[in-house]
C-alpha cells in the first residue's frame, strides 16, 4: 500500500475535522487558511504538516480556544499545487471565506514569498481586513532579511542559522574534505549552496568544494547521471537543499551506484521516506538539523505530545514548529486581548513562549523565531546514540550536537515597515 492510499483515512479525517470544527453557531470563530501541497510530487509533506496544523487548532479548541473561551480556530485548507500561482488563487479563497491569518512554508520559498507579496498588496487596500502569513517551513533569509515584511513571522529557523549549526559540525568533523554542491533550482536551493560555500569555508577553510550543480524542482526522476558527476569530482560530502522526493530519489541512486557519501541538509530526516530510503541504500550519512528529532535524549515533553498525537493522529509526530505555530498565533491573541490583526502582530513581535522543545522568542526586528536547533544524522540503531528505528526500519536518529536560537542568531538586513509609522 503507498503512503498516500494508507493517509487516505487521515485525510477524510482531516477534512471532516477542518469542516466541522468550529462555525458560527459555536460563538466567535477565528479563521485559519492552509495553503500547502495537497496533491502532486510533495502531496505526503503537505498531508503531515496539514495534520501537525490540525493536532494544534483542535488542542487548543478543546482548551477553551483563545480570549478565555471567548472564541475558537477553525482551520480552512487549501491546495497550493506547488505553485505560486495557485497559492495567490487558495488566497484570494481563504480571504473570501474569512480566514484572519495564512499558515503555509511546505510549498517552497518562492511560493511564500509571492504569498507574502500578495498579503502585503491585500493589506495596504483594505485596512482593517489585514491577514498574517505564518512561515513554519520556508526558510530563505530574506523572508525575514530585505524582503521582511510586518504580516509575515517564520516560526521555522531559516537557511543562515541551519548553516552554521552545520559549519559547526563540520567544523569537528574532519573526514570531510571534498564538497559537491547539488541543489534544487529554486531561491531556496541557490541559499542553501550559498551558504554552505560562505559558512562551511569559514569554519574549514582546507574544505575543497570540488563542484556544483542546480536541478528542477521535482521533475527529476532518476539522478543517477547527477551523481555521475559527483563521483566525477572526487567529492566525499554533499550540501543538499534537497526535499521529498528529490531527497529519497538521490538517496536510491547513490545507493545504486554504491557511492557512500555524506550528505548536509536541512529537514530532509523529517520528511516522510527519507530514513526508509537511507536504510535501503544501506550508504549513506545524512546529517540535517531540526528543532527536535524522534528518539531524542531528554525531551520529556515532546514525547508526551508525541504520544497523544499518534494516538489522536495515527501517524508519527515529526515537527514541532509546525504544531508550536497556531500555539503561538493563539498566545499572541490571548496576549493582544484582541483578534484584530494589527494588535495580535504587535503581540507577536518579542513573544516569549514556553514550547515543548524549550523556551523560543520571535525576535521582534525581523519576525524570525529563535528555537533550538539539533544536528543529527541518520544511523543504524545501537541501543546507545541511536535507540529508536524510525519508518519501520532499523534506522533512526543520532544526536550530533545541539545549539540554543541565541547561538544561531544573525544579524538581519530587514527594515521592518509598520503600520502607521
Amino acid at each position: 500500500m503507498t503512503f498516500r492510499a494508507r493517509l487516505a483515512p487521515l485525510a477524510a479525517a482531516l477534512l471532516l475535522a477542518a469542516s466541522g470544527g468550529a462555525s458560527a453557531q459555536d460563538g466567535k470563530v477565528y479563521k485559519i487558511a492552509y495553503i500547502d501541497p495537497l496533491s502532486g510530487p510533495f502531496a505526503n509533506v503537505g498531508e503531515l504538516m496539514l495534520a501537525h496544523v490540525q493536532y494544534a487548532v483542535d488542542d487548543i479548541n478543546a482548551k477553551g480556544g483563545v480570549l478565555k473561551g471567548q472564541a475558537k480556530l477553525q482551520l480552512l485548507q487549501f491546495d497550493s499545487k506547488l505553485s505560486a500561482q495557485e497559492s495567490q488563487s487558495a488566497l484570494q479563497a481563504a480571504i473570501d471565506q474569512g480566514a484572519r491569518a495564512i499558515v503555509t512554508g511546505g510549498s517552497g520559498s518562492s511560493v511564500v514569498t509571492a504569498l507574502v507579496q500578495a498579503v502585503n498588496r491585500w493589506n495596504q487596500r483594505n485596512p482593517g481586513k489585514e491577514i498574517l502569513v505564518l512561515n513554519h517551513s520556508s526558510i530563505d533569509p530574506e523572508l525575514t532579511g530585505k524582503a521582511c515584511s510586518f504580516w509575515h513571522f517564520q516560526t521555522e529557523a531559516n537557511t543562515a542559522m541551519k548553516m552554521k549549526a552545520l559549519a559547526n559540525f563540520i567544523k569537528k568533523t574532519p573526514d570531510v574534505k571534498k564538497v559537491y554542491l547539488l541543489n534544487q533550482d529554486y531561491a531556496h536551493g541557490k541559499q542553501w549552496a550559498s551558504y554552505g560555500k560562505q559558512l562551511v569555508g569559514l569554519a574549514r577553510p582546507d574544505v575543497q568544494f570540488v563542484g556544483e550543480a542546480l536541478h528542477p524542482i521535482g521533475r527529476v526522476k532518476d539522478f543517477a547521471p547527477y551523481v555521475a558527476n559527483i563521483k566525477a569530482s572526487g567529492a566525499d560530502s554533499v550540501i543538499t537543499g534537497n526535499w521529498g522526493q528529490d531527497m529519497t530519489l538521490l538517496l536510491k541512486a547513490a545507493g545504486d551506484a554504491g557511492y557512500n557519501l555524506r550528505y548536509f541538509n536541512h529537514s530532509a530526516g523529517s520528511v516522510p521516506g527519507t530514513v526508509l530510503a537511507v536504510s535501503q541504500a544501506k550508504l549513506g550519512q545524512l546529517t540535517w538539523v531540526a528543532e527536535w528529532h524522534p528518539g531524542q535524549a531528554d525531551s520529556p515533553r515532546v514525547d508526551a505530545l508525541a504520544k497523544a498525537y499518534k494516538a489522536r493522529m495515527g501517524k508519527d509526530f515529526l515537527a514541532p514548529r509546525i504544531d508550536m505555530t497556531p500555539r503561538l498565533l493563539a498566545a499572541a491573541i490571548d496576549k493582544a486581548g484582541s483578534t484584530e490583526t494589527v494588535a495580535v502582530a504587535r503581540a507577536m513581535e518579542d513573544l516569549s513562549f514556553d514550547s515543548v522543545v524549550g523556551p523560543v522568542r520571535m525576535r521582534g526586528e525581523d519576525h524570525q523565531l529563535l528555537l533550538p536547533q539539533v544536528v543529527n544524522t541518520i544511523a543504524p540503531v545501537d541501543g546507545k546514540t541511536v535507540r529508536t528505528g524510525w519508518e519501520g526500519t532499523n534506522y533512526g536518529f543520532r544526536t550530533e550536537a545541539v545549539y540554543s536560537g541565541n547561538e544561531l542568531a544573525q544579524g538581519t538586513d530587514c527594515k521592518m515597515v509598520r503600520p502607521g509609522g
